[in-house]
């Protein structure tokens, strides 16, 4: 119809119907979620993280409500990806929806597997590499942590995914995203996705105990949102490669301060679990957004903030 905006965006050669997608982590393998809300609307759909084989995560509790955030300590549990292409996958194919692999290893053999099979799996848009994993060969320092780590595991799965763009989720808990985000873009990635959970904690004041078994849990939610949009800001301006904003996204001008600061395209992860229409809100709220301000496409707002 005439005069409807425009929402789609293009990132890395793969075209999204509109800016938002669902984070990995909060939205299961997405066939859970297929009788709850209509899928197909979606610009994008990340699963649940993958590793080369099967996980059963933490021990509970696993997650604790904090006052405008969530702290988890999941530990990655999932079926293995193996066990996604076979299982989930196939329900997928058929939402209309394209599907971001989210991928993790402790070690460089393990993200490697995994790319080299999602890489040969058909109906997977794009795979998103998340590089907060402790590498085990390296003493449990985090890939993100350090440069070099960030720039070879990114070149080395670069060099694995030969058909499917890759998006690289850095970590906030560094000293300078803005490095990180040229060590990663200078490696080869495609495009980047921050911010991964904040660390965090919380106590048992009764028993003077940790909550979680780790001690340590990240944190996400509406609370970290103005942190996160800060470090999109940063890393847009250190990069030319597209940004995919995610951190504390619950209503339509969290996602539009993201893309004004420079995201091409948003994610929203942790409203999910408190209201799962949540992204479908956010997507009309895009267009409302767009017809109110006479936008004919919403790319026009990406990086537009005045200083």
């Amino acid at each position: 119809m005439a005069g409807l905006p425009k929402l789609e965006v293009t990132i890395a050669g793969v075209t999204f119907k509109n800016p938002i997608m669902v984070a990995g982590g909060t939205f299961g393998y997405g066939v859970e979620f297929a009788d709850i809300l209509d899928i197909g609307r979606l610009g994008g759909l990340v699963v649940k993280g993958l590793s080369s084989r099967p996980l059963k995560g933490n021990p509970e509790p696993r997650l604790y409500e904090t006052a405008g955030g969530l702290l988890n300590s999941v530990g990655l549990q999932n079926i293995g990806a193996e066990a996604f292409v076979k299982s989930k996958l196939p329900a997928l194919r058929t939402c209309g929806t394209p599907i971001i692999a989210n991928i993790f290893g402790y070690s460089l053999e393990e993200y490697t597997e995994v790319a080299r099979l999602l890489n040969a799996t058909e109906g997977i848009a794009a795979i998103e590499l998340n590089i907060s994993c402790p590498n085990t060969d390296r003493g449990g320092i985090e890939f993100a942590s350090d440069l070099q780590l960030t720039h070879r595991i990114v070149g080395e799965i670069k060099r694995v995914l030969t058909r499917l763009p890759l998006f690289v989720k850095l970590s906030p808990n560094v000293g300078d995203i803005k490095s990180c985000a040229r060590a990663a873009a200078d490696g080869g990635a495609d495009a980047l996705t921050l911010v991964n959970t904040f660390l965090g904690m919380a106590i048992n004041v009764e028993t003077r105990r940790p909550i979680f078994a780790n001690v340590v849990a990240g944190l996400s939610g509406p609370a970290i949102h103005p942190i996160a949009l800060r470090l999109v800001h940063e890393a847009a301006h250190a990069v030319t490669i597209p940004i995919i904003g995610v951190g504390g996204v619950h209503k339509v001008e969290d996602a539009l301060e993201f893309m004004i600061a420079g995201a091409r395209a948003v994610q929203v992860g942790t409203a999910n679990f408190y209201d799962p229409q949540a992204p479908i809100k956010i997507i009309d709220g895009l267009a409302a957004y767009a017809r109110r301000n006479s936008l004919s496409d919403i790319n026009d707002i990406v990086g537009s903030l005045i200083t």
